[in-house]
């Protein structure tokens, strides 16, 4: 723990930057998560219509996906991070605080799309510059990543606390407010206190006098690139795989939970909680010790992991609170095996001279993939709420199979 936080504040430049303001993000956004699906619910959208949000949303994300790496290399991983972040976040924010139907949640999604634009800079600005021998540092900042993300869940209780007491709906409308405040502010402050990189001075240079639609061919070659690349194409799978099961379980879980297992609506903001410590241990305590394994191997008892916790979810008797908590404990054991190890593939797998354009067909083939799951798992929670997460079983049990694939190719080095 001692060097972990030497590490942290040793960092500069960038680094520190996009690492020490992940505060303003994550705490808003990780005390309201809990409880969007009970507040769109709430405002009369059932499952089948949660479920058209996610796909409509995913089928945007996949669009502005493709455009990320262009407008990243065009207009630089710094502006394009701070005018992307406020459409993305500061304006749904907005939107989610008056929402009183579900065509207000719709346009919300469809505006939260443009995230995808961001999830290119925003990696591009910490990460362009790294080398391969900076990939301990690279782990560590994803670990500090993590670690932030889940002391931000220690805050969901404030918003159960005056769930239980005000209601749903006027609570969220206010942390939405708040949401759109501090959210903003991380982002001014990340753009003033970050430079542009030496490989995005250099993109925006030759792509100066490039049309945005020239460089849209440009993906012709990158396409084919990772497709012949059985490395990316793995990678591309594993993260359109996960985010998949996230966006199941983070909206489907609340509903299934509260509607029928019968539990009380506060307790949505615990279950996190319980959650991040358990991560949290791993992350300062475990992590560390398992980069004497081969990667491969703790990613498979990762997945093994999320398979039995989510056979757990299934069979759940109604109000156990300590079976949800057994769920709960192995989920996250499940995560924070798993995910660091994807994170850190994502980010030395490709070291192309076109990083931004790579990361956006990166997303592009992981949403096309993704976009039709929203609308099957609201189908399927219309059914049976049980029926979403034995489909996210069949999506672990898929990613077995394509994290023991053995790769024929060498990772991509340079876009020609």
């Amino acid at each position: 723990m001692r060097e972990m936080f030497s590490f942290l504040f040793s960092l500069k430049g960038n680094d520190k930057a996009v690492l020490w303001t992940e505060p303003l993000w994550v705490i808003p956004f990780n005390v309201y998560l809990p409880f969007m699906t009970l507040y769109m619910f709430n405002l009369g959208v059932d499952d089948v219509h949660i479920g058209i949000i996610l796909s409509v949303g995913l089928v945007f994300q996949m669009i502005w996906a493709l455009l990320g790496g262009v407008l990243t290399d065009k207009f630089g991983r710094r502006l394009t991070t701070f005018i992307g972040d406020v459409l993305a976040w500061s304006i749904p924010a907005l939107i989610w605080a008056f929402a009183q139907n579900f065509w207000w949640f719709l346009a919300a999604a469809i505006v939260n799309a443009t995230r995808l634009i961001t999830l290119v800079s925003w990696e591009c600005l910490w990460a362009d510059d790294k080398k391969d021998e900076d990939k301990k540092t690279t782990i560590k900042i994803i670990n500090w990543f993590h670690i932030i993300g889940q002391f931000a869940v220690f805050f969901a209780p404030i918003a159960g606390f005056f769930v239980e007491r005000e209601g749903v709906v006027p609570v969220m409308r206010v942390l939405f407010i708040i949401t759109f405040i501090s959210m903003t502010i991380k982002f001014i402050i990340t753009y003033f206190m970050t430079v542009e990189t030496a490989r995005g001075l250099k993109r925006m240079k030759e792509t100066k006098n490039t049309s945005i639609f020239r460089l849209l061919l440009g993906y012709k070659r990158v396409f084919r690139q990772i497709s012949l690349s059985p490395n990316i194409l793995r990678v591309t799978i594993l993260r359109s795989g996960i985010g998949i099961v996230q966006l199941i379980t983070s909206t489907f879980f609340a509903l299934y939970a509260t509607q029928n297992l019968g539990i009380n609506e506060s307790f949505l903001a615990y279950f996190p909680i319980l959650r991040a410590a358990i991560m949290l241990t791993f992350l300062f305590l475990i992590q560390n010790r398992l980069s004497r394994f081969k990667g491969r191997y703790v990613m498979l008892a990762g997945l093994a992991a999320h398979i039995l916790s989510h056979g757990l979810l299934i069979l759940s008797p109604p109000e156990n609170l300590a079976w949800l908590s057994v769920y709960i404990i192995m989920e996250a054991c499940a995560a924070a095996l798993f995910l660091p190890r994807l994170d850190t593939l994502s980010v030395h797998e490709v070291r192309p001279r076109e990083r931004a354009r790579i990361y956006g067909v990166f997303n592009v083939i992981a949403f096309a993939v993704a976009a039709p799951f929203g609308y099957l798992a609201g189908f399927l929670s219309d059914l049976n709420r049980r029926l979403p997460f034995a489909l996210n079983i069949v999506l672990f049990v898929c990613m077995i199979y394509f994290v023991l694939a053995k790769s024929r190719s060498k990772k991509i080095k340079a876009a020609t």
